[in-house]
């Protein structure tokens, strides 16, 4: 059983998505982020870094539990674990971890601060003061979702066949509105 210490965002929901798809049985153990959860001592045993999600596989390597965070991590662990959504092969392997971590590296924490600079930000602070964040963000997620679309051309998922790397960026594009973008530009 896979114990999943999770908040509905989009790192979050891409794990959701991994397990569901695999189907892997797993509990849910929500961690309110909105209510500092993610810093009692109990969730910082399971990541030092007090970002969800993390998880506790009862069955990990050599039957003995494995504590995992990092929403990238936990995803190539599972593809690891079952088999699914990783090509075994090292060429599709790799092509597979590039959208990964260019999810990881780019498109999230840039969504993540034209979120915060779009969506939470203006509560506190002028509008006005905060064009620059909104800008500079908004901005480098439309030059990202335009490297996406112009993947997109040619194949219905970013690494060939269905896999981590589209569970990893699909969460993070239904909040398009939230970021500034307009879909009618990404046709892909």
């Amino acid at each position: 059983m896979i114990d999943l210490y999770t908040w509905p965002t989009p790192n979050g929901h891409k794990i959701h998505i991994m397990l569901e798809e695999s189907k892997l049985p797993y509990r849910v153990h929500a961690i309110n982020i909105g209510k500092n959860e993610q810093f009692t001592p109990a969730f910082i045993a399971l990541n030092p870094n007090s970002k969800i999600p993390a998880i506790v596989d009862s069955e990990g390597p050599g039957g003995k539990p494995i504590t995992i965070f990092e929403s990238g991590a936990i995803l190539i662990y599972l593809a690891e674990k079952t088999g699914k959504f990783m090509p075994k092969d090292l060429r599709g392997k790799y092509e597979v971890l590039q959208w990964v971590n260019w999810q990881m590296g780019g498109l999230g924490p840039m969504a993540g601060q034209a979120n915060h600079f779009n969506v939470y930000a203006p509560q506190f602070n002028p509008t006005e003061a905060l064009k620059y964040g909104q800008d500079r963000y908004s901005n480098e997620v439309n030059r990202l979702f335009g490297v996406l679309n112009k993947r997109l051309a040619d194949r219905e998922f970013v690494a060939g066949t269905i896999s981590i790397a589209d569970f990893a960026i699909w969460p993070w594009l239904v909040g398009f509105k939230n970021f500034r973008q307009n879909m009618d530009n990404f046709t892909n």
